[in-house]
């Protein structure tokens, strides 16, 4: 089974977009990392700026994935879509941010997605992600056993 990681609207800009808040790292970077941490674990590394097109891919992880990473960007704060989707999937969530989302502006603060993720990762960086991938193969080994 393998990992989905899901990246919302403008991340496909990462490494020229805000760089003081999001780094120098591009989304290539970020996958390449996932998947040197993964090893032998399939991930399926998408980004789209369409809400819909990352509820597709939510429903298809349904079915084959043992984990979902996602990094929701703006949809984290206005998708209501995006979390009856994840309500669906009954494996452990992890909502990634590169940025520290509650040292920023008050429209950041409060994620939806939040309220249905296992786990929430945020202000890390790069290094988020990869713990985000490390996690869901522990939860997943350990439910296993």
């Amino acid at each position: 089974m393998s990992i989905y990681i899901l990246n919302g609207p403008n991340l496909n800009r990462l490494g020229t977009r805000e760089p003081l808040i999001y780094g120098t790292s591009t989304l290539a970077d970020i996958e390449a990392a996932c998947r040197a941490d993964a090893g032998s674990i399939e991930i399926v590394f998408r980004q789209s700026n369409s809400e819909g097109q990352l509820v597709d891919w939510i429903q298809e992880a349904i079915d084959t994935a043992r984990g979902i990473v996602i990094n929701p960007a703006g949809y984290s704060f206005t998708s209501v879509a995006i979390v009856d989707a994840l309500k669906m999937f009954d494996g452990p969530i992890v909502e990634v941010h590169l940025s520290n989302i509650h040292r920023r502006e008050a429209i950041y603060h409060r994620s939806l997605v939040s309220t249905v993720a296992t786990g929430v990762i945020a202000g890390l960086g790069v290094s988020g992600y990869r713990m985000a991938v490390r996690a869901i193969i522990e939860r997943s080994t350990r439910a296993r056993a």
